[in-house]
């Protein structure tokens, strides 16, 4: 009998679509479940924002009434200006001590995965763990100022968190101690891209690596400046558990930040309305850092998809 008599007709390949089902019910069922939940969410806070709801939900319209109450609240003032202080600082900070961590890894030096892990380190812990510890460290009686007074110098003072104009700078300082590892690695990746082809031509024209750095590699990251700002801006605005845990908003209502608002008016005043109306200031707040950014990367998407 002849090969091609013994042969047996190959099965019929399957649809493209098929073969990609498991894939499709692996990565898009969970993401539109996920869409979902946060959409409903989001419009539910949004109603509930305009309704007279104290302890629980109740029909009715109120307008603007709790935007009005909230805003003209005096732990709103507080919290925003404290939201502009500590964004700022922490963003600009944060991204400064990460980049230069970056630049100092990026010199190969000896033990470089070991410091990099001492860095990286933080984002192991959780917010509410480095809260608390930072609380220990700078309370003067547990903390840095104690330690100091036991080794003699009893005229050292560090008692910035119980000090309603310095008390905020302590949750920028453990905010930064959380976060620049991750702008480090960010800003890391990026060195590491760089085409060093093109940094050996500007030695070879005699550029120093001040000026190296300046001129070439540091506008290069400017991509990834961006994207690191602007997570660090929507960590900041969503700030809670660190300063519940770190000063629980005071001393008063010193370091007040909207997301403790929206807590205190939802579950400590049993104003519903209320700290929805806040839940949505905050959205707001977010969605100004968000759109621009996410206009930006479309439109550098389609200049390189033209390029």
């Amino acid at each position: 009998m002849s090969n091609a008599a013994t042969m047996r007709p190959g099965r019929p390949a399957l649809p493209e679509w098929v073969r990609r089902l498991p894939e499709y019910l692996t990565i898009w069922v969970p993401l539109l479940l996920s869409a979902a939940h946060l959409v409903s969410f989001s419009l539910w806070t949004i109603w509930i924002s305009f309704t007279p709801s104290t302890l629980v939900p109740v029909a009715g319209w109120v307008g603007l009434r709790n935007y009005t109450a909230v805003t003209a609240s005096r732990n709103w003032q507080i919290a925003f200006d404290n939201l502009l202080l500590f964004g700022s600082a922490f963003v600009l900070l944060s991204a400064a001590t990460g980049l230069i961590l970056a630049i100092l890894l990026d010199q190969r030096i000896r033990g470089e995965n070991v410091l990099r892990s001492i860095f990286l380190y933080p984002l192991a812990v959780s917010f509410v763990v480095t809260g608390t510890v930072w609380s220990w460290l700078l309370n003067p009686g547990l903390g840095i100022q104690k330690l100091v007074h036991d080794l003699g110098w009893t005229s050292f003072k560090f008692d910035w968190l119980i000090d309603r104009d310095m008390a905020i700078w302590t949750i920028v300082i453990a905010a930064i101690w959380q976060s620049c590892g991750f702008a480090m690695a960010l800003f890391l990746a990026g060195l590491r891209s760089v085409d060093p082809d093109i940094i050996k031509a500007a030695q070879i024209d005699g550029a120093g690596p001040v000026r190296t750095y300046r001129r070439i590699i540091l506008p290069s990251l400017w991509p990834i400046t961006v994207t690191v700002v602007v997570i660090q801006l929507q960590f900041a605005i969503s700030t809670f558990d660190l300063v519940r845990a770190l000063t629980n908003g005071g001393p008063g209502i010193a370091t007040q930040l909207p997301a403790l608002v929206v807590y205190d008016l939802m579950f400590q005043r049993s104003l519903l309305g209320r700290g929805a109306a806040a839940a949505v200031l905050m959205l707001l707040i977010l969605l100004a850092v968000l759109l621009p950014y996410a206009a930006w990367r479309y439109i550098q998407r389609r200049r390189g998809a033209y390029a």
